[in-house]
């Protein structure tokens, strides 16, 4: 058992909260009986289990410890406090993961034809969560984060996620390779800007798009307003003039979702 606060194992388990050190090891944390039972699911590479006796509720999770070790994989049981110390949660279950990060290739959009979202610098790890989440219920393929976006491997974004970033396929791409591949392969790109006048609902979508988000502050740039087939916006009558990306993002989805 893992009783030390200056566990190596442990201390590194703290550092992948920071980007920096995500980006180094190719690894992200997640915690929860579920969510690490999704990425097992859908075949994610799981590096280490960390796992507490003391905070384990339920036989949930108890089974899932037990089906990881049958899977050869490390499980390392830890002491309460210790496991306290490096948890998100308020009332943690008890389990916790690090996990090799996926990155998928622009091609995909080509070769997994569907329903995609890309998104242009997003900033909050919490709304792409959400959208992820959202991409998901709909039957998406994955998202497409263009330039410099949140990371989809935050923990926050994870959590967001409720599990959905697991089935989904990630690309993280610059503006100026998305807009050459699309041109080069004449994909069907919506996008979505206040200014556009064209209401979301009065369109016919195809079940093979891009749905082309911008910013929280900025909403797309000028040059990816460019790319777009057609421009729609969201109809507003209140005094608020813009909605949360994450809701706006999930309206279209739903719109394209009850079209096809």
């Amino acid at each position: 058992m893992i009783s030390s606060f200056s566990n190596p194992r442990i201390k590194f388990i703290k550092k992948l909260r920071i980007k920096k050190y995500r980006d180094e090891s190719n690894l992200f944390y997640i915690e929860g009986p579920r969510i690490i039972s999704e990425a097992f699911s859908n075949n994610w590479k799981i590096n280490q289990v960390f796992y507490s006796e003391a905070l384990i509720k339920d036989n949930f999770t108890r089974d899932l410890v037990e089906k990881l070790q049958n899977e050869n994989i490390e499980c390392l049981e830890v002491d309460k406090q210790v496991f306290e110390s490096f948890s998100v949660k308020d009332g943690p279950k008890g389990i916790a993961a690090v996990l090799e990060q996926k990155n998928f290739e622009i091609q995909q959009v080509c070769t997994n034809p569907g329903l995609w979202v890309a998104v242009d610098r997003i900033q909050d790890p919490g709304n792409l969560g959400s959208i992820l989440r959202t991409i998901d219920a709909v039957g998406g393929k994955g998202i497409i984060l263009i330039d410099h976006c949140t990371d989809p491997f935050d923990i926050s974004a994870v959590r967001g996620s409720m599990g959905s970033l697991f089935s989904l396929q990630i690309i993280r791409i610059s503006g100026e390779t998305f807009i050459e591949f699309s041109k080069k392969n004449k994909l069907n790109i919506i996008g979505t800007s206040d200014k556009a006048r064209i209401d979301y609902q009065a369109i016919s979508y195809q079940k093979d798009l891009i749905l082309l988000m911008g910013s929280e502050r900025e909403g797309l740039s000028e040059k990816l307003i460019n790319v777009c087939d057609k421009l729609i916006s969201i109809p507003m009558v209140g005094k608020n003039d813009s909605l949360n990306l994450a809701v706006a993002t999930s309206i279209c989805l739903y719109e394209i979702f009850n079209q096809n």
